[in-house]
C-alpha cells in the first residue's frame, strides 16, 4: 500500500480560506443562509469554515448545522458492518433558506442523495449548494456537482483519498492511497 500527500497542512489552511471567500461572496450578510456539515467527517470542515467565516471576516450568527445521513442511506442495510449513528443537530427551519451542504470528500454522489432526503424533515430550502474538500470527478454514480471546491483529484476506484483533520487524526493533510 503506498501513501501520497495530495495536501499539506499549509494548503488545507489556504483552500479553507478560498472556500470561505467564495461563499461570503455569494452569501454576504448569511441571513438567509446556513451551513450545514454532514456527519461525520464533513463536520471538521463545516466548524473550520464557520470559524474562519466569523473571525476573519467578522460574519456573526451564522445559522450552523450538523446532519447525520445514516439512515437515508441506500446502503444502509446491506454491508455485513452495523453503522453506527451520529446525532443530528439543526436547532433552526430550513424553510426558503439558502443551504449550504458541507462534506469533506465527493465521491459517489450518494452520501449527498441521503443528505438531500434528510434535509426534508427540516423545512423546504429556496436552494441547496454543495461545498467540498476534495472532488473526486471520476467515480460519480449520481448527477451531482460541488458549486464549491477545494480541489479536484483524479483517482481511480482502487484508490483511496483519505482526510485527516487535527481535530480527529492530530494532523491537518489529504491522501492518495493505493492499494
Amino acid at each position: 500500500m503506498s501513501q501520497k500527500v495530495l495536501l499539506s497542512a499549509k494548503e488545507i489552511e489556504i483552500i479553507l480560506h478560498r472556500l470561505a471567500c467564495q461563499v461570503l461572496e455569494h452569501h454576504l450578510d448569511f441571513s438567509e443562509s446556513v451551513l450545514i456539515g454532514l456527519q461525520p467527517r464533513g463536520t471538521y470542515l463545516a466548524r473550520r469554515l464557520l470559524q474562519l467565516l466569523e473571525s476573519d471576516y467578522n460574519v456573526k450568527n451564522i445559522p450552523f448545522g450538523l446532519l447525520d445521513i445514516t439512515f437515508y442511506r441506500d446502503d444502509f442495510r446491506r454491508g455485513d458492518k452495523t453503522l453506527a449513528a451520529s446525532t443530528t443537530e439543526i436547532n433552526f427551519l430550513v424553510e426558503g433558506k439558502r443551504v449550504v451542504l458541507i462534506d469533506d470528500v465527493l465521491y459517489t454522489g450518494r452520501s449527498i442523495r441521503a443528505a438531500l432526503t434528510a434535509l426534508q424533515s427540516f423545512g423546504r430550502p429556496g436552494n441547496i449548494e454543495l461545498l467540498t474538500l476534495i472532488d473526486r470527478r471520476f467515480s460519480r454514480h449520481l448527477p451531482i456537482q460541488p458549486d464549491y471546491r477545494g480541489r479536484q483529484v483524479d483517482a481511480i476506484n482502487e484508490e483511496r483519498v483519505k482526510v485527516c483533520w487535527k481535530e480527529n487524526d492530530g494532523e491537518d493533510a489529504v491522501y492518495l492511497i493505493s492499494n
